[in-house]
C-alpha cells in the first residue's frame, strides 16, 4: 500500500515567512486601495516566490498493514472444574478460534490463568493486565473472557483500549449450598459462652427446604447435629474446655444437585484462657519458702492468691486476749467447703495437723482433687512426724507415702532418666548455672506408692514426684528447700522455671501435657509436635481433607519430644492421629476461595465492561458471533471489536524524476563558462 504527502523544507524561519506574507499582503491592499494597475500579477508573482521559500515537496511511502488483536483469557481455575464448565469453555474457545480464523486482519491471543497462589482466587483482571502489556495497545480490537465470571481482583482492572466480553459458563439451573462464618472470637474465656455467627445460604436456582443439618465439632471430636434454618444468620453458642488452641469444625451434609460439597464446612480456631487462676496458699507456719511461693504466684498478674497462714496455733498460749489481736478469723468453712471448687489450685506449705482444718474440710479437699482440682504438698519435716498429711483423708492421694525419716544432708536434685521426658523437668538441665546447680539440705525419705518421679534427691531417692489422681493431679515435693535456689546458694537453680512448670502443669496447661498431639502450619508446611512418656518410634497418620490418608515417620528430636514435617498442598482441614492421640489443624480456611461462591455471573465484572459497552453472552445461549467491526456498541448474540486499521511504513522517500526529463539533461551541452562570470561560482541545476 502506498501513501503521498507534501513535505515542507523552508529556505527561512517560519515566523519570517509569516511576516513577509503579512507584508505582502499589506502592500496588496494599500495597491487595491489606490487602484494601482497590475495588482493581480504583482500577488501571483509574490506568492509563487513564498511557495519556493517554503521548499514544497512531494513524499511517497510504502506502508504495510497491521493485523488487529482479540485478546481471550481462558479461566482455568478450580470453580471452573464443576459441572461441566470445563468442557464449555473448551468448545467456546475452539468455536471463537474458528470465528476469529475467517476475519481477515484479526489476530486470536489466548491466555490461560489458574489457581492464584496462597489462596488468592480467580485473578482474571491481573491476568488480562499481563496479556495487554505483550501487545501494542494499539492494536487490540477486544478481549474476551471465557470464564464463570466469580473474580477476586477487581481493583486491578486495567484501563481498556477496547471493548471487554465474558463468555459465562454454567447454567441457569446451577445451585449450591454454602455455609460462611460471619463473626468468630479469637479468644474464649473457658467455661464461658461464646457467640458464634454463622449462616447457610442456598444460592442460585435453589430448591424450596425447611431446615438442614448442622454438625459441630471440637478437636475432632464426635460431632453435635442441629436442625438449622438456610438463609438466615445463626447464633450458635460455644463453651471451651481446655486452654490453648481449640479447632471448631461446622459442617452442613452435601444436598442431591449441589454443585459442589467443598464449600459445606466451615473452620474456627479459638485459643481458650483462663480469666483469672485462682490459688489457695495454705502455709502450716512461717519458714523460708512462704515467701518464695508468694513470690511467685503475685508475680503473675493473672493470678489471684488467697494465703491461708497460721500465725496462733492452739498450743501457743500466751495470755492476750483476742480482741487484742490485730487478726481477723478466717473464713476456712466458706473456702474449704464452699467456694473449694472455685480454685485451680491449692498448695500445702509445710503444713502438719494440728486441728485446725478438721478432717472433714480435708476430705473435701480429697474430693476436690478427685473432680479435676489440682493439689501442690511442699513437704517440711512435719510429713515424717505423727501430725503429718499423709495421716489424714488428703494422705490417700499422695504418691507417696513418708517412712518417717528425715534425711539432713546436702544433695544436688537431680532430674531422672523419667523426668528427661515429663515436660515439667524436660530441658531443666539447660538452666544450670556454670557449675551445677548448688545443693539442698534437707530430704523427706519417702516410698514412691504411684505416679512418676521426676527429680531425686539423696543416693536417688524420691524427690518430685507426679501423678493424677480421678480427674485432677497431685504432686509432692519432699523438701523444703526449693528457697535456697531462689537465694542463689552455691549458685542457685531454676527454681521459678520449675515452679511456674509445675504449677502450670497441675492446672492442666496444654503445653506442659505429658501425652498431646499438636500441629501448626505456617504456609504451605505443617509441623505436628508430639509429646510422650513412652520410648519407641511413632508414626503419624495424616488424613488430608480429600480423605486419604498417609502414614509418616516421626523423628525424636528430645527425649520424649517427636516432630514430622510435611508440606500441606491444599486446603482445608487436616486430621492427625498417633497412638491414642488424635488433633485436628486447619490449613487456610476450611473451603479455598475459589469455592465459596460457585454459580455463574457477570454482575462482577460488569463495571469494567460498562465503561467499553462490552456484553455478558452465556454460552448456553449458542455460539456468538464477531459483528460489527468499527463500532463499539454491543449487540445481542454478537462481540464487538474496535477497527484500527493500522499499517506500519516500510520505505519513504521523493518521488523518481521523468525519466524524459532526465534524458533531456543528458544529450545537453553547456559550454564551460556559459553563464558563468569571471571569479563567479558555477550554479547549480536542478528541478524548480
Amino acid at each position: 500500500m502506498n501513501a503521498s504527502s507534501v513535505i515542507f523544507n523552508p529556505a527561512f524561519p517560519w515566523p519570517v515567512l509569516v511576516a513577509a506574507g503579512a507584508i505582502i499582503a499589506v502592500l496588496l491592499a494599500f495597491a487595491l486601495r489606490r487602484g494601482l494597475k497590475g495588482w493581480a500579477l504583482r500577488v501571483l508573482g509574490a506568492a509563487a516566490l513564498l511557495a519556493a521559500l517554503a521548499g514544497p515537496s512531494l513524499q511517497i511511502e510504502d506502508r504495510a498493514p497491521e493485523g488487529d488483536i482479540l485478546i481471550a483469557v481462558v479461566d482455568d481455575s478450580a470453580s471452573q472444574g464443576l459441572s461441566d464448565r470445563r468442557d464449555q469453555t473448551e468448545a467456546a474457545l475452539e468455536d471463537l478460534q474458528a470465528r476469529v480464523a475467517g476475519v481477515e486482519g484479526l489476530e486470536l491471543r489466548i491466555t490461560r490463568m489458574g489457581d492464584g497462589e496462597d489462596n488468592r482466587g480467580s485473578l482474571l483482571m491481573t491476568t488480562l493486565t499481563e496479556a495487554l502489556a505483550e501487545v501494542p495497545r494499539d492494536r487490540v480490537a477486544g478481549a474476551v473472557l471465557i470464564s464463570d465470571g466469580r473474580l477476586h481482583d477487581l481493583e486491578a482492572a486495567p484501563d481498556l483500549p477496547a471493548p471487554l466480553h465474558l463468555l459465562m459458563t454454567g447454567h441457569e439451573d446451577d445451585w449450591d449450598r454454602r455455609l460462611q462464618i460471619v463473626n468468630a472470637p479469637a479468644f474464649a474465656i473457658l467455661d464461658e459462652e461464646q457467640d458464634i455467627h454463622l449462616r447457610i445460604d442456598d444460592e442460585g436456582a435453589a430448591p424450596e427446604g425447611a431446615l438442614v443439618e448442622l454438625a459441630v465439632s471440637i478437636d475432632g471430636s464426635e460431632p453435635e447435629v442441629y436442625q438449622v434454618p438456610v438463609n438466615e444468620e445463626l447464633i450458635l453458642p460455644v463453651t471451651l474446655t481446655h486452654g490453648g488452641q481449640n479447632v471448631i469444625q461446622f459442617t452442613t451434609p452435601a444436598a442431591e444437585g449441589e454443585l459442589t460439597d467443598r464449600n459445606n464446612s466451615a473452620v474456627v480456631t479459638m485459643n481458650g484462657v483462663r480469666d483469672r487462676l485462682r490459688v489457695l496458699l495454705v502455709s502450716g507456719e512461717p519458714n523460708p519458702g512462704t515467701r518464695t511461693w508468694r513470690n511467685l504466684l503475685k508475680s503473675d498478674s493473672s493470678v489471684d492468691l488467697v494465703h491461708f497462714t497460721i500465725l496462733r496455733p492452739p498450743e501457743k498460749q500466751d495470755g492476750v486476749p483476742v480482741s487484742e489481736l490485730s487478726l481477723i478469723a478466717f473464713p476456712t468453712q466458706e473456702l474449704f467447703m464452699e467456694k473449694i471448687d472455685e480454685f485451680d489450685l491449692i498448695i500445702f506449705d509445710r503444713y502438719k495437723l494440728r486441728g485446725i482444718l478438721p478432717a472433714s474440710y480435708l476430705m473435701s479437699v480429697r474430693n476436690y482433687v478427685e473432680e479435676g482440682g489440682a493439689v501442690l504438698v511442699a513437704a517440711g519435716p512435719d510429713l515424717a512426724g505423727a501430725q503429718s498429711l499423709a495421716r489424714s483423708p488428703l494422705g490417700a492421694i499422695l504418691p507417696g507415702e513418708p517412712t518417717a525419716r528425715v534425711l539432713n544432708e546436702a544433695y544436688s536434685p537431680e532430674v531422672t532418666e523419667l523426668g528427661e521426658r515429663h515436660p515439667v523437668t524436660r530441658g531443666l538441665s539447660d538452666f544450670a548455672p556454670e557449675g551445677g546447680w548448688g545443693r539442698w539440705m534437707r530430704l523427706i525419705e519417702l516410698d514412691e506408692t504411684s505416679g512418676n518421679t521426676v527429680m531425686s534427691g539423696v543416693d536417688g531417692r524420691p524427690l518430685l514426684t507426679l501423678d493424677r489422681v480421678g480427674e485432677g493431679r497431685v504432686a509432692l515435693l519432699a523438701s523444703d528447700q526449693a528457697w535456697l535456689w531462689s537465694r542463689g546458694f552455691e549458685g542457685g537453680g531454676p527454681q521459678l522455671e520449675l515452679l511456674k512448670r509445675l504449677a502450670h502443669w497441675m492446672m492442666k496447661e496444654p503445653e506442659l501435657e505429658e501425652e498431646a498431639l499438636t500441629a501448626q502450619a505456617v504456609g504451605g508446611e505443617v509441623t505436628v509436635t508430639r509429646r510422650t512418656m513412652a520410648e519407641g518410634e511413632k508414626e503419624l497418620t495424616v488424613t488430608r481433607p480429600d480423605g486419604t490418608e498417609e502414614v509418616l515417620p516421626m523423628e525424636e528430636v528430645a527425649p520424649g519430644l517427636y516432630e514430622s514435617t510435611f508440606a500441606s498442598g491444599e486446603i482445608g482441614l487436616f486430621r492427625l492421629a498417633e497412638g491414642d492421640q488424635t488433633a485436628v489443624v486447619a490449613v487456610g480456611p476450611a473451603s479455598p476461595r475459589e469455592f465459596e461462591a460457585t454459580i455463574a455471573t457477570g454482575d462482577l465484572v460488569e463495571p469494567v465492561m460498562a465503561p467499553m459497552r462490552g456484553g455478558v453472552m452465556a454460552i448456553d445461549d449458542g455460539s456468538p458471533q464477531l459483528v460489527g467491526r468499527g463500532s463499539r456498541t454491543a449487540v445481542a448474540g454478537g462481540l464487538r471489536v474496535s477497527r484500527r486499521a493500522l499499517s506500519v511504513t516500510t520505505r519513504r522517500g521523493l518521488p523518481p524524476p521523468d525519466p524524459r526529463l532526465c534524458e533531456g539533461f543528458a544529450r545537453t551541452s553547456l559550454p564551460s563558462n556559459a553563464g558563468v562570470g569571471r571569479g563567479a561560482a558555477p550554479k547549480p541545476l536542478g528541478y524548480f
